[in-house]
Order: C-alpha cells, then structure tokens, then sequence
C-alpha cells in the first residue's frame, strides 16, 4: 500500500478495506468527516464501515499502514483508535478555544517533532477540537514576550 499518495490512500479506505497504523513508528493519519477529523495514530485502526464517509487524508509522519492478521489484532487496533478519539475529545471539553488549540498541538508536541507538526494545515486541528483554522495560528506563534535590554554606561 502506497501511504504517500493521499487520494490512492483515501479511496482503499472508502472501500471499506481495515488496516491499521504501524505502532512501531510515529506516524498517523487525519482523517476528515463531513464535520470534523479525526487523528488515528500508532496502532489505531483505519476504513471499515467507520471511516467509509472519508472526505480526505493527511498522513503524519513517515506513514506506514499493516492489514491486522488475526480478529485479536483488529479488536485491538479498534480499542486503540477509540483510545485516540477519547484523547481528543478531552481537549474539546476545554470551552475556551485557543486553550482547546494549544492542547491539541501540546499533544501533538509529545508524539512527533516541530517539522512534522509544521507540515499539519491549521484546519486539519481545527477540525479535530472544534476551533476555527485562524485560532490554531495564534496557538501556533510563540507567546509574544517582551524583550529587555539592557544598557551598559
């Protein structure tokens, strides 16, 4: 399975077909609903009838999906991906949105590294704790400090 190329990705999951993210490596993908996205990551399962109104992909990291072999690894697989769904809906019970934001990118901050994160599109998390795209922005930016300085005479 080809996991760089999105739309080849997004149509074996519309199909129905299950696979799971590789819980050996830090990766994962967004999945957007009609309303809002999900993250699966290391281990969780993705398609099945629970991902067939797919609208788009966006792979995370080095990407790489495996078919669960047995039912025990595909009971397992769903538990995971129920795990990740319940984190993030954590971060929407936060009722300030920029809080919900900065959450959701602080998680993200323990799983992959600033490049990766950089290469996420602000709707993409957005979508995920229910803010708008331009609130992910400000979550994004460093705080803006104040900067001394400091004078010899």
């Amino acid at each position: 399975m080809d996991c760089t190329n999105p739309d080849e990705l997004l149509r074996y999951i519309q199909e129905g077909r299950v696979l799971a993210v590789n819980k050996r490596r830090r990766n994962g993908l967004v999945l957007y609903k009609q309303f809002h996205a999900e993250f699966a990551g290391p281990g969780a399962a993705v398609g099945g009838v629970f991902d067939a109104d797919c609208k788009k992909v966006i792979p995370v990291g080095n990407l790489s999906l495996v078919a669960p072999e047995t039912h025990e690894e595909r009971q397992e697989a769903y538990l995971i991906r129920r795990q990740w769904i319940r984190l993030t809906q954590q971060f929407t019970d936060t009722s300030e949105a920029i809080q919900r934001a900065k959450k959701i990118l602080n998680q993200f901050e323990t799983y992959f590294d600033a490049p990766t994160i950089a290469r996420i599109p602000d709707e993409s998390f957005a979508l995920m704790v229910g803010v708008m795209p331009n609130t992910v922005r400000l979550a994004r930016r460093p705080p803006a400090g104040k900067v001394s300085v400091k004078v010899r005479g």
